[in-house]
């Protein structure tokens, strides 16, 4: 390339090439290196839940992580009859939530409706015996 060629002013047709090029090209390379950031963002934040939203995996269930801030899965509680007055203990599971059971009195043999109320932390907050008929 000679000196003079390098300062020659572009030929009509080649300002036109130059201002297309300029005006469609240029937005879809930034598009494109936007959408590089972000992949590349992903990427680098190297923690499981990103892995998992880029691969599109599920989560991993942990037993003990869920676990950790819950007291336990069932708590033993005692419960007086209504019919006949005893006490007796019986377990209650606690990763359902708050919830309505019927359970046979383990002296009498009688039904009781048993409502459970559990927190929102998984803790025990009251057991309520109450007679069927």
């Amino acid at each position: 390339m000679s000196l003079q060629s390098a300062f020659e002013v572009p030929s009509p047709q080649s300002a036109i090439t130059i201002r297309f090029f300029m005006r469609y090209h240029r937005p879809m390379a930034d598009k494109r290196n936007k959408s590089l950031e972000a992949l590349t963002r992903k990427v680098t934040s190297l923690d499981e839940r990103s892995i998992d939203e880029l691969y599109g995996l599920e989560p991993v269930y942990r037993p003990d992580e869920i676990l950790a801030d819950r007291s336990e899965p069932t708590a033993f509680v005692k419960v007086q009859c209504p019919y006949c007055a005893e006490q007796y203990e019986t377990s209650v599971d606690l990763t359902a939530g708050s919830f309505v059971y019927v359970e046979d009195c383990q002296i009498c043999c009688q039904p009781i409706e048993l409502y459970v109320e559990v927190t929102d932390a998984g803790r025990l907050r009251a057991v309520n015996p109450q007679r069927m008929d």
